[in-house]
């Protein structure tokens, strides 16, 4: 692995350049044009094989090494937020509105820093390398499944990718083998009562109270519905119900997002959610409308290159922690690659240790420890190296 940490470290400084140049020109999901051309322009220039558009605006890109041996998929997604940046950064966002709030830029320039070093090592590739440059993770659908259908994962043995975590200590790796991050869903309300005078609230069917008793009861699913072994969040996130300050809110719309692990929790709490909607305003002789949209599915890592990630990272220059985490509740679309081919997605600990104060993902704050962008880099490429090795010594000793 040393040729290819060595070609990293010298090409640090133009990982942090694209990064920094992402970062300042970020595009929402499903509007990445300018991202995803500047991504297959710099594979083209490379040599690399590349495929434009899939799904969407999703980019493929094939490095084939001089050995036969398995395709290896590496992933980053690169669409920004609909978020107002607040940072003082000197490449901070040129679009207004639009920043990259969860580190995809990072991911980006973490990718495409490592095409560019193993590049140059094709005599020690044994097999194909497939960076896998996806649209759009933050929004539903998602780029994932559309890249999916547009047949992205053909020929792929094995997929591997991570996230940066702004607030995991830099230098950590967290890995866990099964359910990783959790299934997320949305739900859309709307209550439809009768206004009308403030003074006079017995003439009303008031959308307000009717809402809050609405919050109150959702808030009885997980604590009295669902199995207490089980895990499952439900979250009332948006409460709007604007009136002059005299007039009773013959409407309310209320929206939220349900978290769950297990497809027979989520089924419940869906219908669980109805269920109780339905009494609340059948109580109050108000009407209503509901919308429940699955979003992606759970994330599940594969047993087997879970433990070999975590097994080789404690080797990689700039790993001081490789440690089993919890599952999270957030969501990825990772997922669908996953029930596809057998891969792992992990955690790279991207926290500052020298800034006052770490601000979470989709925070108008948010930063990254840019050196993070290296150890994720070594790591995606020793999985790579050292994958295609195993197979390439399986099939020897198979041929034997």
């Amino acid at each position: 692995m040393n040729p290819l940490f060595s070609r990293l470290d010298e090409l640090y400084e133009e990982i942090v350049e694209i990064r920094r140049y992402l970062h300042q020109n970020p595009e929402l999901s499903f509007q990445e044009e300018k991202t995803a051309k500047y991504i297959a322009d710099f594979h083209e220039k490379l040599g690399h094989e590349v495929r434009s558009n899939v799904g969407g605006n999703g980019v493929l890109a094939y490095l084939k090494g001089d050995k036969p041996g398995p395709t290896i998929a590496l992933r980053a997604d690169f669409d920004a937020l609909p978020i107002q940046e607040e940072t003082d950064v000197p490449f901070k966002s040129v679009n207004d509105g639009v920043m990259h709030a969860c580190g995809h830029d990072g991911h980006t320039a973490t990718l495409l820093g490592l095409a560019k070093a193993l590049n140059g090592m094709k005599s020690d590739i044994e097999g194909t390398v497939l960076f896998l440059h996806q649209h759009a993770e933050e929004l539903l659908p998602g780029g994932a499944i559309a890249m999916i259908e547009d047949n992205c994962l053909d020929g792929v043995d094995v997929i591997f990718g991570t996230h940066l975590q702004a607030q995991m200590p830099l230098g950590e790796i967290a890995y866990r083998s099964g359910p990783l991050q959790a299934a997320p869903d949305r739900f859309d309300i709307k209550i439809i009562g009768q206004g009308g005078h403030g003074a006079y609230p017995h003439q009303t069917k008031d959308s307000i109270v009717i809402g809050g008793q609405l919050i109150g009861n959702l808030q009885q699913i997980v604590s009295r519905r669902v199995d207490p072994l089980e895990s499952a969040v439900v979250s009332v996130c948006s409460f709007e119900a604007k009136n002059p300050f005299n007039v009773i809110a013959d409407t309310a719309v209320l929206s939220g997002t349900v978290r769950t692990f297990k497809e027979d929790v989520r089924s419940l709490v869906e219908q669980e959610i109805g269920r109780i909607i339905e009494g609340t305003c059948y109580a109050a002789g108000a009407k209503y409308e509901y919308t429940y949209t699955r979003g992606y599915p759970t994330t599940v890592n594969h047993k087997e290159e879970t433990e070999f990630v975590a097994a080789l990272a404690p080797q990689v220059p700039g790993v001081e922690a490789v440690n089993e985490t919890e599952p999270v509740m957030g969501g990825e679309d990772f997922s669908y690659y996953l029930q596809n081919v057998k891969g792992t997605f992990f955690f790279t600990g991207a926290q500052n240790p020298e800034a006052q104060e770490t601000f979470p993902h989709h925070h108008p704050k948010f930063d990254i420890d840019e050196r993070a962008l290296l150890i994720a880099a070594k790591v995606l490429g020793s999985a790579t190296l050292n994958y295609q090795k195993n197979e390439a010594a399986k099939e020897a000793e198979t041929a034997q």
